[in-house]
Parts: C-alpha cells; sequence; structure tokens
C-alpha cells in the first residue's frame, strides 16, 4: 500500500513592547513543511502506526515496533527504520509521559534517559535521511513511555518510518 504524507509544523507569534509614545512589535510567521513519497530512501516513508494509549500510574507502556502493531487494515506492521514520531500529552493528564531508552529500546535517545511530555505537551522528531533509526527485533525494538506519576496518563502517538 502506498504512503504519501507531509509533515506541518508551523509557529505564529508576535512579541510587543508598549513604549511612551509608541508600541513596537516582532512577529515571527515560522513553518516547515517536509513532502515524504512513498519509499525507504531519503524524503521517503512506507509504514505509518498511530494510536490513543493510557498508561497506568508509575507504569511503563512499551511499543514494540517490530512484530505486535497493526496497521489500519489489521496487517501486521513491522518497521525496520522509524524517521518520525509525534507524542501529544492530553491536557486532563496529572502526570508527564516520559520517552524513555532503557534496555532493547529503539535508539532513538543516544544515552539512558528520557523526554518529558508534560500535560497538554507535544514532542515532534523527524529524521528524513534514508537511514532514520534503526529497529532491530529483539533487541532495539521498544519505545518506551514511562508515566512519571500514581495517576493513569493519556497520550496520543503516531510514528513514521520504512519497512528497508
Amino acid at each position: 500500500m502506498p504512503l504519501d504524507a507531509r509533515l506541518l509544523v508551523q509557529l505564529a507569534a508576535n512579541l510587543t513592547s508598549s513604549l511612551d509614545l509608541t508600541t513596537v512589535s516582532a512577529p515571527l510567521n515560522w513553518a516547515r513543511q517536509l513532502n515524504l513519497a512513498n519509499g525507504a530512501g531519503a524524503g521517503q516513508v512506507n509504514r505509518l502506526w498511530s494510536d490513543t494509549r493510557t498508561v497506568a500510574g508509575s507504569a511503563t507502556d512499551s511499543i514494540d515496533l517490530a512484530g505486535s502493531l497493526t496497521d489500519p487494515f489489521g496487517q501486521a506492521l513491522t518497521f525496520v527504520r522509524i524517521k518520525g514520531l509525534i507524542v501529544a500529552a492530553r491536557t486532563t493528564n496529572t502526570t508527564d509521559v516520559r520517552i524513555t531508552r532503557a534496555s532493547n529500546a529503539v535508539p532513538l535517545l543516544s544515552a539512558a534517559g528520557y523526554i518529558p511530555v508534560t500535560p497538554g505537551g507535544l514532542f515532534v522528531w523527524f529524521d528524513p535521511s534514508a537511514a532514520g533509526v534503526v529497529v532491530t527485533a529483539g533487541t532495539g525494538d521498544l519505545l518506551d513511555m514511562v508515566n512519571s506519576g500514581g495517576t493513569a496518563a493519556t497520550y496520543d502517538v503516531v510514528i513514521i518510518g520504512a519497512a528497508s
């Protein structure tokens, strides 16, 4: 099944300062769009998975990228490379969702540690190169989402990548 995708990130902001006789402003309109063709090379993707998930308080939600996922059509879905990750935490959460590198993890992070996605927060990562981040079944295929506290946290996750 062919996959064509477009990633658009945009920020519109206006910084103002009131002076004695005038108000000055510094508007910022920044946008970046990446168009992705079907395939596994540079600027290409052919695998997509998304879900809304809830991780229990102080628990870990391990997403296995090599063997346990299915696509929207019910077909088995295995990533060989991931090229994009979006994690959006619900505003109603009271704890952080932590994107964590633990044992058998996809080497998205360069060392053991985590990226916190606070309530209402958003994390976006994308690598348009042919290499992406390699997923190795059994030893480097888990994406761990760890809840920082005692109450459940809900998040949306989107993963885009390639099958070869």
